[in-house]
């Protein structure tokens, strides 16, 4: 090889080594203090398109399992007030059948209607019930989505416990003049006690059948957001053993190749000693 002064190819070749190799240490740096394989879209462009849809599926499935544990805890606190109603239907049956002995006198039975007059407010009050402002009865049905896409949904059936038909409405103070209901008016029987009674244990029953649906549609979610976060992770997430074997080598190879860099200068001087 010829000894020349103006171009020195060893050392232009050792300084793009040199430059490569460190390039890649940087690379590996960012990488091992960022947990990423992507810190930059160039890393992996397509990776980086769909890590992005991943994540946004797997928050869309958590944001859909907190709207079902509120729905969840709607359906608890409309249970929980059908209970104390089909406990007050209890104490009403209970006084019907005490007003219909015959021993009792009229102050008896005046003192069993106050009491119920008190319970059919109660009642009426019952059906007032709210949810973070919302009512927990009415005719109108709730539908929550179960799914990350909103595919998917489970309508919660609208309970009207006030209704005069499918609810206690008959029994309710609205239903009649309370300064003068009583236990031996028609409407205050003991059938439609039964009846009203039977309807809030059918309330009751839809109500859990809804929970059990919802409790399996919040798994479902949660499986799903685990598994789209793996998924994720193994796009985005860099394996510390293989990057921190890179981070050896390319360490390695910097520090090598600034010691040839630094020999492959020194070489043109050589052509110093001919001219000497």
């Amino acid at each position: 090889m010829s000894v020349v002064i103006n171009t020195n190819y060893a050392a232009t070749v050792a300084s793009n080594n040199l430059a490569a190799s460190n390039t890649m240490l940087q690379k590996s740096l960012n990488r091992l203090s960022s947990g990423s394989k992507i810190v930059n879209p160039s890393d992996d462009a397509g990776g980086l398109a769909v890590s992005m849809k991943l994540s946004a599926a797997a928050k869309r499935s958590g944001a859909a399992a907190s709207n079902i544990g509120n729905s969840v805890s709607f359906l608890q606190a409309q249970d929980g007030v059908l209970k104390v109603a089909g406990k007050v239907l209890d104490r009403m049956s209970e006084l019907s059948t005490l007003y219909s002995d015959p021993t009792k006198n009229g102050t008896d039975k005046a003192n069993y209607d106050a009491e119920f007059n008190q319970l059919q407010k109660e009642l009426d009050s019952l059906t007032q019930e709210k949810f973070n402002g919302n009512g927990l009865f009415g005719s109108t049905d709730l539908t929550v989505k179960v799914s990350e896409d909103g595919g998917q949904s489970v309508t919660m059936t609208a309970v009207d416990l006030g209704d005069s038909t499918s609810g206690v409405g008959t029994l309710t103070a609205g239903a009649a003049d309370t300064s003068s209901a009583s236990l031996g008016d028609a409407a205050n029987s003991l059938a439609n006690i039964s009846t009203a009674l039977q309807h809030v244990a059918t309330f009751r029953a839809n109500n859990g059948a809804e929970q059990s649906r919802l409790g399996f549609a919040a798994e479902v979610l949660t499986v799903n957001k685990a598994n789209l976060e793996a998924a994720n992770s193994r796009i985005t997430d860099v394996d510390v053993a293989e990057e921190s074997t890179q981070l050896a080598r390319w360490n390695i190879l910097v520090q090598s190749g600034t010691a040839m860099l630094s020999q492959a200068n020194q070489s043109a001087q050589v052509a110093l000693k001919l001219i000497g």
